[in-house]
C-alpha cells in the first residue's frame, strides 16, 4: 500500500515535467520580448538591432498596428521637449533664485534622441526627415508683473547656460507680434507681457518616427512584429528566463514565448503587466490615470500666422502640470493649431482600455500609498475635479487669453491620449506621486518595464540606453558596444553644458541631418548675468509636478 502512494507522485511529478518538456518546446525562442509597439520598444528595439544584431527580437502589440496609443501624433503634445519654455522645469526658489538643473536634464536628454535620429536617418532607417520632425520656435509667453518678473529672472539664468544660448526675451508687445502674432492680436496694449523665443525647438511626430523604425526592423530576419497581440500571463523558467503567454485578441488563440528578457513598454498598459510578472519590486507601485483634451483648428488663416509652440504659465491655485500651451502642429501631412492641455479624467489607463483599468491594479499593497498621495496633493485632486467640470466655454474663455481674436467657430475639442502617473511607496510619507519615467527592473535582471509619463517620448532614446545598461551590464560595458554607442550618440558620456565646442557641433550636425533650422552660433559672452541671479541646484526647491499631456 505504501509503495503504491510512492507511486502516484512519481507519475504526477514525471507528468508534470513531460508536460514541461513539451510546454517548452512548443514555446516560440526569442532573445527579447518587447510588449507594446510604441515609441519606447521601436527605439529599445533599434539600439538592441544596432548593437546585437544576431540576437532574436520580438515585438508584441494588442492592437492593429504600433503607434496607435500614445506614440499616436493626436493623442500627445508632439514637443521636443528641451525645456526652452518648459516653465515648471525651472522653479523658482524661496530665496527669488532660479532653480534650473531640471532643465539642463531634460535638454541634454533631448539632444541624445537628435543624434539617435540622426544617426538613423544617415542609416536609412528613418526616412524623409520632415515627415517626423520640423523646426519649430519654442516661446514661454506670460503677463502681470510677478511672472514678468519671474520669466525675466529665468531668461538670466538660462543664459549662464551653454545649452540655451541663442534665446531672445522681450516685454516689448510688437517685438513679440513679430514673433507670434496671435498672441498678441486683440490684446490690451497696456497690459503687462514679457516672452522668450528660441529658433531651436521642434514639433516632433513620434508615432511616425515608431512606424518608420519598426518598418525597418520588420526587413530583418530576427526580428517580428506580431499585432492584435496581448501579453496574458508570465512565469519565470529555470534559468531565469521568460515564460509568457500570448493570446490572439482576433482568434482567440493562444501560444507561448521563452525569452531570454522582457521589456515592457506598453504605456498606461505597463504597470499591470509588471504586476502579473510576481517580481517583488511591482508592489512598490500604483497608478493614476490623468487624461487631455485639447481645442484644435485646421482654419488655413490660423495656422499659416501661428507657427511657434509657446507655452505659459499655469494659473494662480493650479499645480504646474496644467500649464497651457498653444501649439503649431505639422500632422497627416497638414498644419494645426492646438491649445490646451485640459485635464479629464477616465479609470482607464490607455484611451483604448479598460475601464477596470484602475481598479484592477489596486492591491492591498498599493491601497494605502494611492490614499496617502490623495491626502497629500488636495491641489492636483481639486484641480482634476475643477477641470472634469469645464465647459465649452470655459475652455474658450483659456484660449482667448493666449489668443484673444480666437472665434468659437474655427475650434473643435477633441481627446488625446492618457498618461498613468506613478504612485511609489515611501517610508516617511507612506506614498508619493512621481511625475517622471522610471525604469523598474528585477533583481535577476532579466526584465524591465518602464512607468510614468513626463517628459515621455522626447527621451525615449536615453531612457532605451538606460534599460540597456541595466538589462546587460556586462554587454553595455564591453568595449565592443561602448564603441557602437558612440557612433549611434557621438556625445555618450559627455556633458554638452559648458562644452561650447561640442554642444554647437551636436546643434550643427543634428540640424544638418534632420533638416531643421541652422541654430544659432553659441557666444557666452551674450548677456552673462552675476552669480547670484543664476547658479544650479544646491537647495531644495519648492516640489513641481512635471505631468505631460
Amino acid at each position: 500500500m505504501s509503495q503504491s502512494k510512492k507511486v502516484v507522485p512519481a507519475i504526477s511529478l514525471l507528468a508534470l515535467l513531460v508536460c514541461s518538456s513539451v510546454h517548452a518546446e512548443d514555446a516560440e525562442k526569442t532573445d527579447v520580448l518587447l510588449i507594446g509597439g510604441g515609441i519606447m520598444s521601436a527605439s529599445l528595439g533599434t539600439l538592441l538591432h544596432d548593437l546585437q544584431p544576431d540576437w532574436k527580437q520580438l515585438m508584441v502589440e494588442k492592437l492593429d498596428g504600433v503607434a496607435l496609443e500614445s506614440s499616436n501624433g493626436w493623442n500627445n503634445a508632439g514637443t521636443g521637449h528641451s525645456a526652452n519654455m518648459e516653465l515648471n522645469y525651472t522653479p523658482e526658489r524661496a530665496d527669488g533664485s532660479i532653480d534650473y538643473s531640471k532643465a539642463l536634464e531634460i535638454n541634454e536628454a533631448f539632444m541624445i534622441s537628435r543624434q539617435f535620429w540622426t544617426t538613423q536617418v544617415q542609416r536609412g532607417v528613418l526616412n524623409n526627415p520632415h515627415s517626423f520632425i520640423n523646426s519649430t520656435p519654442h516661446m514661454s509667453f506670460v503677463w502681470g508683473d510677478k511672472n514678468v518678473d519671474y520669466l525675466t529672472k529665468r531668461y538670466k539664468a538660462l543664459q549662464q547656460t551653454t545649452l540655451f544660448q541663442g534665446m531672445q526675451f522681450s516685454t516689448d508687445q510688437n517685438q513679440i507680434k513679430k514673433w507670434a502674432p496671435l498672441i498678441i492680436e486683440g490684446r490690451d496694449p497696456q497690459q503687462k507681457v514679457a516672452a522668450t523665443w528660441t529658433p531651436v525647438g521642434t514639433d516632433v511626430n513620434y508615432g511616425e518616427i515608431t512606424r518608420q523604425l519598426v518598418g525597418s526592423l520588420k526587413k530583418n530576419d530576427n526580428f517580428r512584429l506580431e499585432t492584435s497581440t496581448e501579453v496574458t500571463d508570465f512565469k519565470r523558467n529555470a534559468d531565469n528566463s521568460w515564460h509568457v503567454t500570448v493570446n490572439d485578441v482576433k482568434t482567440g488563440k493562444t501560444h507561448a514565448v521563452d525569452a531570454k528578457y522582457v521589456f515592457i513598454g506598453a504605456g498606461g498598459g505597463a504597470l499591470k503587466l509588471l504586476q502579473k510578472t510576481g517580481i517583488p519590486e511591482a508592489d512598490n507601485y500604483a497608478g493614476f490615470p490623468v487624461g487631455g483634451s485639447f481645442l484644435v483648428t485646421e482654419n488655413p488663416e490660423i495656422t499659416r500666422l501661428h507657427t511657434e509652440k509657446v507655452y505659459g504659465q499655469a494659473s494662480v491655485g493650479a499645480p504646474p502640470m496644467s500649464v497651457p500651451h498653444l501649439d503649431a502642429r505639422f500632422l497627416d501631412g497638414k498644419r494645426v493649431v492646438l491649445f490646451g492641455p485640459f485635464a479629464t479624467f477616465s479609470t482607464k489607463f490607455l484611451k483604448q482600455g479598460s475601464f477596470m483599468d484602475l481598479l484592477s491594479t489596486t492591491t492591498t499593497k498599493n491601497v494605502i500609498p494611492m490614499t496617502d498621495v490623495g491626502l497629500d496633493n488636495f491641489d492636483l485632486v481639486k484641480y482634476l475635479i475643477g477641470q472634469v467640470m469645464l465647459s465649452d466655454d470655459d475652455r474658450f474663455a483659456a484660449l482667448k487669453e493666449y489668443y484673444p481674436s480666437a472665434r468659437k467657430e474655427d475650434w473643435k475639442l477633441i481627446q488625446a491620449g492618457q498618461r498613468v502617473q506613478i504612485i511609489k511607496k515611501d517610508a516617511e510619507k507612506g506614498g508619493v506621486l512621481k511625475l517622471g519615467t522610471e525604469i523598474v527592473t528585477d533583481q535577476q535582471k532579466t526584465l524591465a518595464a518602464l512607468l510614468g509619463a513626463s517628459p515621455g517620448a522626447s527621451t525615449a532614446a536615453p531612457i532605451s540606453i538606460n534599460v540597456m545598461k541595466k538589462l546587460f551590464p556586462e554587454q553595455f560595458n564591453s568595449p565592443e558596444w561602448q564603441s557602437k554607442i558612440r557612433q549611434i550618440v557621438p556625445s555618450y558620456g559627455q556633458e554638452l553644458n559648458g562644452n561650447v565646442a561640442l554642444t554647437q557641433k551636436v546643434w550643427d550636425d543634428t540640424a544638418a541631418a534632420l533638416q531643421l533650422t541652422k541654430p544659432p552660433v553659441i557666444n557666452m559672452n551674450a548677456g552673462a548675468q552675476t552669480a547670484s541671479e543664476a547658479r544650479p541646484q544646491d537647495e531644495k526647491p519648492v516640489p513641481q509636478h512635471g505631468l505631460a499631456l
